[in-house]
C-alpha cells in the first residue's frame, strides 16, 4: 500500500544518488580549482608595469577577509538548514582551535612567496602524516598497518619532489628545502593540531559542521582583525588595492569559493560518507596541479612527477585501506 500510495508522484532528480555524486563531485571540483587559480593569481601574481611591478604581500589581510566571507556564509546555511539548533560547544575551544586554523591558512599563503603552487598543493596534501602522528602522540591512538605504509609511500613521493639533483648551489631558487617549505610544515602541524581539536569537539559535544565553521571563523576574524590593524597591515592593503583595484574581484571571488567548496564537502560526507570525500578531494588536488602547470607554466620534472603520482597513490590508498584506528590506548 505504501508503495501505491507515492506511485503517482514524480520522483525529484535530487532523489537519485548519482545526480546527488555528480553536483557534489562538480562543486568540489569546480570551486577548488577556480579557487587555486585565483590563489596563485593573487599570491604570485606580478602588479603594475615596468619598474613599477609589484607583488602582493598581505596573507594575513587575505585570510581576514577569507574567514568574513566563510563566517557570513556558514550563519545563512545555520539559518536555512539548522534553524534554533543549540550549540553546546566551550567558546574557549573555538577560540583555541582558530588559532590553529588561523596559522595552518596565513603560513600556506605565505609560502606561496617562496614556493610554486604545485609545491604547496602537493605540501598540503601531505595532511594524513601529522594528523597520524599527532593521533599517536596526543590521542593515543593506533592505526592498523596499511596506515603506516601509506603515510611512507607519502613521505617516499614528497622526498622525490623535492630532491633536485645536480644543481649548482649558486643559484638560490634550487634549494632542497627552504623557508617556503619550513611554512608548509608549519602549516601541516597547525592542521594536524586543528583536525585534533575538531575531532573532540565533535566526539564530545556534537559540534555540527555548520557551526564549526561560523565559531572557528568568527575567532578568526577578531584575531586577525586585531593583528592587521596592529602591524598596519590592512592600511598597506588598502593603499595596495587603490593602485590595483582589479584584485579586489579576485579576492571576493577567493573568498566565494572558498566558502561554496567547503559546503560541497560537507554534503558529499553527509551524502556518501569520509571515504569518498577522501577519494574526491585527493582527485580534485592532482588536478590542481595540473592545471597549475599547464595555466601557469610551472615546469616539473619527471621525477617531480614520479613523487607526485607516489603522493596521491598513497593518498588514494589510505583513504581506501587506512581509515579506523584502533582503540584509543591509556
Amino acid at each position: 500500500m505504501a508503495a501505491g500510495k507515492g506511485a503517482g508522484k514524480p520522483g525529484s532528480p535530487w532523489d537519485s544518488m548519482r545526480v546527488r555524486f555528480i553536483v557534489c563531485f562538480l562543486g568540489v571540483f569546480v570551486c577548488y580549482f577556480y579557487y587555486g587559480i585565483l590563489q596563485e593569481t593573487i599570491t604570485r601574481g606580478d602588479y603594475g608595469h615596468g619598474d613599477q611591478k609589484e607583488k602582493f604581500r598581505f596573507a594575513r589581510t587575505l585570510v581576514f577577509i577569507q574567514c568574513i566571507i566563510n563566517a557570513l556564509f556558514a550563519r545563512i546555511l545555520i539559518q536555512f538548514f539548522e534553524g534554533s539548533k543549540p550549540d553546546h560547544t566551550k567558546n574557549w575551544l573555538y577560540g583555541l582551535c582558530s588559532l590553529s586554523y588561523l596559522g595552518a591558512m596565513v603560513s600556506s599563503n605565505s609560502a606561496l612567496q617562496y614556493v610554486n603552487y604545485p609545491t604547496q598543493v602537493l605540501g598540503k596534501s601531505c595532511k594524513p602524516i601529522p594528523v597520524m602522528i599527532l593521533g599517536v602522540t596526543i590521542l593515543r591512538k593506533r592505526y592498523p598497518l596499511a596506515k603506516y605504509l601509506c603515510v611512507l609511500l607519502i613521505v617516499s613521493g614528497v622526498a622525490l619532489f623535492l630532491y633536485k639533483p645536480n644543481k649548482s648551489s649558486a643559484v638560490a631558487d634550487d634549494h632542497i628545502f627552504g623557508f617556503g617549505e619550513i611554512l608548509l610544515l608549519v602549516s601541516l602541524t597547525l592542521d594536524g593540531l586543528t583536525g585534533v581539536a575538531q575531532d573532540h569537539m565533535r566526539g564530545r559535544f556534537q559540534t555540527s559542521a555548520n557551526h564549526m565553521m561560523l565559531n572557528i571563523n568568527l575567532w578568526s576574524t577578531l584575531v586577525l582583525g586585531l593583528a592587521v590593524l596592529w602591524t598596519g597591515e590592512i592600511w598597506d592593503f588598502l593603499s595596495f588595492t587603490e593602485r590595483h583595484p582589479s584584485i579586489f574581484y579576485n579576492i571576493l571571488l577567493f573568498g566565494l569559493t572558498s566558502a561554496l567548496g567547503q559546503t560541497f564537502i560537507f554534503m558529499t560526507v553527509v551524502y556518501f560518507g569520509p571515504l569518498t570525500c577522501s577519494i574526491v578531494t585527493t582527485t580534485r588536488k592532482f588536478f590542481t596541479i595540473l592545471g597549475s602547470v599547464l595555466l601557469f607554466g610551472n615546469v616539473m620534472s619527471t621525477m617531480q612527477w614520479l613523487g607526485t603520482v607516489l603522493v596521491f597513490l598513497g593518498l588514494g590508498l589510505d583513504a581506501k585501506f587506512g581509515k579506523g584506528p584502533k582503540k584509543t590506548t591509556h
